[in-house]
C-alpha cells in the first residue's frame, strides 16, 4: 500500500510531492539557467542530458551492461567515452571550445568540469537576457559534438572541429533568426561580428 494516495496506488506524481514537500529535491541552479538558454528545445534537451550523464555514451552503456568491443572514446581513442570527457577534454571539444571563444574574441580559462563550465559560459559586457542566448550557444556546441560524435560511429566520418562548430553557429543563428523579433542580421553578420547581433537580443 502507497501511504500517499487515499487509494494505496502508487504514482509518480504523489512521489515527487512528497519528496518534494521533505526538501530532498533541491532545484539546482545549472538547471534554471538550462531551461532560460535561448536554443532550440531538441538542442537544451540533449544539454540536459549531458549535465544529468544521462546520453549513452560508451562509459554509460557499459555500466548499463551493454557489452561493447571498448569504452575508448571514439574521436580521440584516448580515454573512456564519459560525458566529462567527450564533451570537456576530448581534444575535439577543447579545439571546438577555443574556436568558440576566438569567435566571439575573448580570452578565457576553461573550467573542466561540465556543470561548472556551463554555469561560468558568460559574457561580461552582455547582460542577463544577452547571456542566455550566449548559453544557448553552449547548448548548440553541446548537440554538435554529440551529432558528430554519432556521425562519427555510424557513418564513419573523419573528426572536424571546425565542422562541429560551424554547425553550433548555424543552429544558434537559426534560433535568433525565427525567435527574435527586428532580427535583420545574416548569417554573415553572425559568423564575422557575433557581439552586436548576440547584443541586439533586448
Amino acid at each position: 500500500m502507497w501511504g500517499n494516495e487515499e487509494n494505496g496506488c502508487f504514482t509518480v506524481k504523489s512521489a515527487y510531492l512528497s519528496l518534494a514537500k521533505s526538501g530532498r529535491v533541491p532545484q539546482s541552479e545549472v538547471f534554471k539557467l538550462l531551461w532560460k538558454a535561448k536554443a532550440f528545445p531538441n538542442v537544451i534537451i540533449t544539454a540536459w542530458r549531458a549535465l544529468l550523464d544521462r546520453l549513452p555514451t560508451r562509459e554509460c552503456l557499459s555500466r548499463r551492461g551493454v557489452v561493447l568491443e571498448s569504452t575508448m572514446c571514439v574521436l580521440c581513442h584516448d580515454k573512456i567515452e564519459s560525458s566529462q570527457h567527450l564533451f570537456m577534454e576530448c581534444g575535439l571539444a577543447l579545439r571546438v571550445w577555443g574556436l568558440c571563444h576566438m569567435w566571439i574574441g575573448i580570452l578565457y580559462v576553461q573550467n573542466n568540469v561540465l556543470k561548472s563550465h556551463f554555469e561560468s559560459f558568460l559574457l561580461n559586457q552582455a547582460n542577463n537576457k544577452q547571456n542566455m542566448v550566449w548559453k544557448g550557444i553552449w547548448t548548440a556546441i553541446v548537440r554538435c559534438i554529440w551529432e558528430h560524435r554519432n556521425s562519427v560511429v555510424f557513418k564513419q566520418r573523419v573528426v572536424d572541429a571546425e565542422e562541429v562548430f560551424q554547425k553550433a553557429q548555424l543552429k544558434s543563428w537559426l534560433w535568433m533568426k525565427h525567435k527574435v523579433q527586428r532580427f535583420d542580421y545574416s548569417f554573415v553578420d553572425w559568423i564575422l561580428n557575433p557581439m552586436p547581433c548576440i547584443k541586439s537580443y533586448k
